[in-house]
């Protein structure tokens, strides 16, 4: 199958953008190239993103290449928008993972690498910005080898250095007399793990060095690396030829049943990506998740903000639809005599909150229906109502995300709305757990009684996960009882003893249990289930947990003095420093307006970034 659908995978300022942007120019989808600072790049084509400078939305564009079809989608590069590259990832065949010939591997390059590792998605490196001061590809190539743990395959090699930067050399199709030792190296790179290169070590033909690669890639044995400069158009053509040589074809059968995943929604498009099958305009679809029909009213290819109509898409296609009603993100749709529900896409757990309020009485009527719009389009927002306030809270994956979300609501809806201080997740932990506790749900309101008696075992376990078992014996709790008692487990978690937040890190037994012959009922012993787990936690030994981040700064090493004092009163510690960076873990409700701090205490010339790295006993 002649089609390609590839991410571009980066940090935030790598150049993603600015090499989708070449890309189109390239492959004839473009007249002229736009650029980020002048705001005007097909991909970034919301408002925000052209007023902040930065991609928000995961966009998909498509063009041809060699008689290719490349369906491309730029994701973003800010861990704020990390669930964009999670949904996007989940559909995608392969990924061109861009890194800053200067910074090489950052923190962000890395947490997106880790996602397309557990999605099994084959990768190739683009080493960006070689024209620029201090722009290293030896460095880069050990930062990619040595952080992310993978083999790299260097298969170009750079014309001149920084400000002499001019083009590449190609290593693999007949590369020039000055290129032989950097052709040599990759022949025995790939000597060593591809047993057909083995055999022709000293003499390697230019067919079984290019296959070999792309046998290597595909089975994520190894990373092609190639390089340039997107910003000047330098090895942007190389680029395109190693997508169609080494990344996958998607898989499926035009023929087949029609199956489709829908991965993202946009107001009223839904993105699908086409497994199997083929699926036409008017086409009935059947959701197994939710029971229900959906009719296809209308297929487009998608060109950042602009679409195209189509009667069909085919087995490997990514198209938007029209027409679905009440399909969520992470739906399968597929035809109702042969029902499929794949594997969804992973939602990311919101960190922070926002109090969310209308200014006048008719805007507070329509914000309720304005949130949930909102949170369907994005998973990973949340809506809640806080049981003591009342305040409507919005959650999310950091400062940014809800700002963003925010604007957007304003700008979709004209509503005046205020917000407060950001507010981080707090977590429960069990440290101590306790053993026998006993909970009898017995009730009797003159119709059918209810009665389940439960013996709970409750103790903690490493990290912020939840594990449920049953030791009852001889039948004294029914198989569905049991799992009844579970899911009442479940729903204590909730809210713990401190302060009402979830709960984590614990085990839960049932390990005895008696049932009444006419009053017993799974809704009995889900009710125990809750209760029981309740009554448990309140004598169990409660910690309480902060979201932390880790953060790494670059700054002069005339400022770095203060950047650590800062830092140490925002209660950070420092794992890893050097002349002009540090990197600390820091909790993240020490980070709200941190970014106006550094500058001030950096004299405006200090940089940082952040990721999420789990929780830790709150001080």
């Amino acid at each position: 199958m002649n089609i390609r659908n590839i991410g571009i995978l980066a940090h935030v300022d790598a150049g993603k953008t600015t090499l989708t942007e070449r890309v189109l120019f390239a492959t004839g989808m473009t007249w002229k190239t736009g650029d980020v600072h002048d705001g005007n790049t097909v991909t970034d084509f919301d408002p925000q993103e052209r007023d902040r400078g930065i991609t928000i939305f995961a966009a998909a564009v498509s063009c041809d290449w060699a008689g290719h079809r490349l369906n491309l989608i730029d994701t973003p590069g800010h861990v704020d928008f990390s669930d964009e590259v999670e949904r996007s990832l989940r559909v995608l065949d392969g990924a061109v993972a861009v890194f800053d010939g200067v910074a090489g591997v950052e923190p962000q390059s890395e947490s997106v690498w880790r996602t397309a590792d557990r999605y099994g998605v084959p990768r190739i490196a683009f080493v960006n910005k070689l024209d620029r001061a201090g722009a290293d590809l030896d460095a880069a190539v050990a930062s990619i080898r040595d952080r992310l743990e993978v083999t790299p395959l260097v298969v170009q090699v750079p014309i001149g250095r920084e400000g002499g930067f001019t083009g590449v050399i190609g290593l693999v199709d007949q590369p020039p007399p000055e290129a032989a030792t950097a052709r040599k190296a990759l022949e025995e790179a790939v000597a060593e793990l591809h047993p057909d290169a083995l055999e022709e070590l000293g003499d390697m033909s230019d067919a079984t060095l290019k296959r070999a690669i792309r046998e290597l890639t595909l089975a994520r044995k190894a990373v092609p690396v190639l390089c340039g400069s997107a910003y000047r158009n330098k090895g942007v053509e190389q680029l395109l030829d190693a997508v169609v040589d080494y990344l996958p074809a998607p898989a499926g059968n035009a023929d087949g049943h029609p199956v489709a995943l829908v991965f993202k929604k946009r107001e009223r498009l839904s993105y699908l990506r086409v497994y199997d099958g083929t699926i036409t305009k008017g086409d009935v679809m059947w959701d197994a998740g939710s029971g229900r029909t959906e009719r296809i009213s209308r297929i487009v290819r998608v060109q950042a903000d602009r679409h195209t109509d189509v009667d069909h898409a085919v087995a490997g296609d990514i198209v938007a639809v029209t027409g679905l009603k009440a399909v969520r993100t992470g739906a399968t749709l597929s035809s109702r005599q042969h029902p499929v529900v794949l594997e969804a896409p992973r939602t990311a757990e919101p960190l922070v909150s926002v109090a969310v309020e209308a200014r006048t009485r008719s805007d507070a009527q329509r914000l309720p229906g304005a949130l949930a719009a909102l949170a369907e389009e994005d998973p990973s927002l949340g809506v809640r109502t806080d049981a003591e306030t009342g305040q409507t809270l919005l959650s999310g994956l950091g400062e940014l995300h809800l700002e963003v979300a925010v604007e957007k609501l304003r700008q979709a809806t004209g509503l005046e709305i205020t917000t407060g201080r950001p507010q981080v997740a707090l977590r429960e932990a069990v440290t101590g757990g306790v053993t026998g506790v006993v909970y009898r749900h017995v009730k009797q309101d003159g119709g059918a009684g209810q009665f389940a008696h439960v013996v709970l075992n409750v103790e903690p376990v490493d990290g912020t996960g939840f594990v449920f078992a049953s030791t009852v014996t001889g039948g004294r709790v029914p198989a569905e009882y049991v799992r009844a008692v579970e899911a009442g487990c479940r729903e204590a978690l909730a809210g713990g003893p401190l302060g009402g937040h979830p709960v984590v890190g614990l085990r839960v037994t049932l390990t005895d249990g008696q049932t009444h012959v006419k009053d017993s009922s799974e809704m009995a012993f889900r009710a125990a289930g809750r209760f029981g787990l309740r009554e448990a936690l309140r004598a169990c030994r409660i910690t309480l947990l902060e979201p932390v981040a880790e953060v790494t700064v670059s700054a002069p090493s005339d400022t770095l003095g203060a950047v650590l004092g800062d830092l140490a009163a925002r209660r950070g510690q420092v794992t890893d420093s050097s002349e002009r960076t540090v990197t600390a873990t820091v909790p993240l409700a020490e980070l709200f307006g941190y970014a106006t701090r550094l500058r001030s205490r950096t004299h405006g010339r200090g940089t940082f970034t952040s990721r999420p790295a789990g929780y830790r006993p709150a001080a």
